[in-house]
């Protein structure tokens, strides 16, 4: 007895019968592409001015992490088990430390990631999971001095290219 085919899913990485598939992009053109996400990781205001300063024992904090988000948006198709491999043409991680006034609560260091290829699919999940990576990666380096640390507000902020065209946050 066969059962009849499911309407087609709004989720593209699911076929008819609802199993997870990698999307074929071979037919699609290859276009500029661009995504920028964003998220910021909390922490006590001495935690903040150890990495200002330059005296965590690990390095320099910001200078390792922002190589760590280039390095994992290099490498989300390893992460992620369905994100096509790309090649990218552009990573670039911008970090700005906030101290508690600026944010209106705790101190905090905010990451920005832009990313941008030339081709089929977009890079939404490389420059998400460059800000994660980023954000991590503080964490990591400064654990010893305050494991309260808080990543939030990761989130896509803005993408252009492809069908879907332009996406900017609200």
């Amino acid at each position: 007895m066969t059962t009849p085919a499911s309407p087609p899913s709004p989720l593209t990485h699911f076929d008819a019968q609802g199993q997870a598939h990698m999307v074929d992009v071979g037919g699609k053109p290859a276009t500029h592409r661009v995504a920028v996400a964003t998220g910021r990781i909390e922490m006590q205001p001495a935690t903040l001015a150890l990495i200002q300063s330059g005296t965590v024992k690990k390095g320099d904090v910001l200078g390792i992490a922002r190589v760590a988000g280039i390095m994992a948006a290099k490498k989300t198709s390893e992460l992620i088990p369905l994100c096509h491999p790309l090649a990218l043409s552009r990573v670039a991680i911008e970090l700005q430390p906030l101290s508690a006034s600026e944010t209106g609560g705790a101190s905090a260091v905010a990451c920005t990631a832009t990313v941008e290829t030339t081709g089929p699919t977009g890079v939404e999940m490389e420059a998400l999971t460059a800000v994660q990576t980023t954000l991590l990666t503080i964490y990591d380096m400064c654990k010893a001095a305050d494991r309260g640390m808080v990543m939030t507000g990761v989130r896509l902020l803005h993408k252009r290219g492809g069908k879907s065209g332009r996406f900017d946050a609200g």
